[in-house]
């Protein structure tokens, strides 16, 4: 059987046709009182509208030389449908005595409805409506029904099949569609279950899929510029030569570790992104990036949290690498400000003072540092310098 559009009150299943629905019970939601939205308040209001009826019943049918026990008994069975939500079946027996003596006939359907309401087919309701049908089919006093013609007694067992089948049906179909609206309920947890676990599968094959390429494509790549910068060392006899070859050799040799931990990662499925740097590690990018660099550290917190190290430390290094790209010769000025309520990150470039260099750039990194400000809940901000310059600022709050 298809759920598609189908919508019962409550719950909404599938289909472009269950979210108008919903929107529709909303706007009437919406249009009642607001104190009738209250599930308490509304039943109480519910529970007096009842009484009210059922006290209604009785006043318009009493006859005016009514025995006073016959008037005492409906009232005790119109003022005990208060109970009729937490004792279903003893507030029915309390009403029978009404209803066979007096008037409470309608405050017996009342309490026999809640309790097939809530009891279903449960030996308890059958009891009831055969008292009800009792008290439908005899009549008080005895002496009374005991002058009726055979036509009466079945006109009287008739309409007792009425009186007490009608609540009794109205009862179970409530409890029906109570019981579908769970399974439907059940359902719906259940497809949701499943797309997570479809999104699941179909991230860890992508996951599967990225390592692969990093492995086999970036991996190689790296491992041959370590290679030729180690034949460089050995070929080489100039000071300055071994020296661009052994910091090649060390940049690609720290490159594969996180290369290797990303893959990793990547394969595991683990909520960790790899490898985290902190701003205790600065000294050591700066030095091997291979830009001028005016550095300023202003009252940062001895312990940070490890995301937000980790987040100040590759918006450093994601923008030397882009003024070693774009803006070849340039200085930079990084500034890390510290905090109270955040860790602020700042890199200046002034103008390029040569020609950059033909390097392939998609805007990803940038791309990637919002991203992270985003996820911990910062800022990110990029602008060009009245110099031609360029300006990164960066805000990672210190309390979440």
């Amino acid at each position: 059987m298809s759920t598609e559009g189908l919508s019962i009150p409550g719950i909404s299943v599938g289909g472009p046709g269950a979210g108008v629905t919903d929107r529709v019970k909303s706007k009437l939601a919406s249009d009642r009182p607001a104190l009738l939205r209250r599930p308490a308040v509304l039943a109480l209001t519910v529970d007096v509208v009842s009484i009210m009826f059922a006290v209604l019943d009785v006043w318009l049918v009493i006859p005016v030389k009514a025995q006073p026990y016959s008037i005492y008994l409906s009232g005790a069975a119109c003022l005990a449908l208060a109970l009729r939500r937490w004792f279903p079946f003893a507030t029915l027996l309390l009403t029978v005595p009404g209803f066979l003596a007096g008037w409470s006939q309608l405050a017996a359907m009342i309490a026999l409805g809640m309790l097939a309401t809530r009891k279903q087919t449960h030996w308890q309701t059958w009891v009831g409506a055969g008292l009800v049908w009792m008290c439908r089919f005899v009549q008080w006093p005895l002496e009374d029904f005991a002058k009726l013609s055979w036509r009466e007694h079945v006109l009287d067992g008739i309409y007792g099949v009425l009186v007490a089948g009608m609540p009794v049906a109205i009862g179970l179909l409530i409890g029906a569609r109570t019981e579908l609206s769970k399974k439907l309920a059940e359902l719906a947890a259940s497809r949701d279950r499943e797309h997570r676990l479809h999104a699941d599968a179909v991230r860890a094959e992508e996951r599967a899929r990225l390592a692969r390429e990093m492995h086999d494509v970036v991996s190689h790549q790296i491992t041959l510029i370590a290679m030729q910068a180690g034949a460089l060392q050995s070929q080489s006899s100039e000071p300055s030569s071994l020296q661009t070859a052994q910091v090649i050799r060390d940049l690609s040799k720290s490159t594969l570790e996180e290369l290797r931990s990303l893959v990793g990662v990547l394969r595991s499925g683990s909520d960790d992104d790899g490898p985290r740097y902190g701003i205790e590690e600065l000294d050591r990018l700066i030095r091997a990036s291979d830009v001028s660099v005016h550095l300023t550290v202003e009252q940062v917190p001895e312990t940070l949290p490890r995301q937000i190290s980790a987040a100040a430390y590759r918006t450093v290094q994601e923008c030397l690498t882009n003024v070693h790209k774009h803006a070849p010769g340039a200085t930079a000025t990084i500034r890390i400000q510290g905090g109270h309520d955040a860790l602020k990150v700042e890199v200046r470039n002034a103008r390029a003072a040569g020609i950059g260099g033909d390097f392939p750039s998609g805007g990803h990194g940038l791309t990637g540092l919002a991203e992270r400000a985003r996820l911990l809940g910062g800022s990110f901000e990029t602008c060009d310098t009245e110099d031609g310059g360029f300006r990164v600022r960066a805000r990672y709050p210190l309390a979440r």
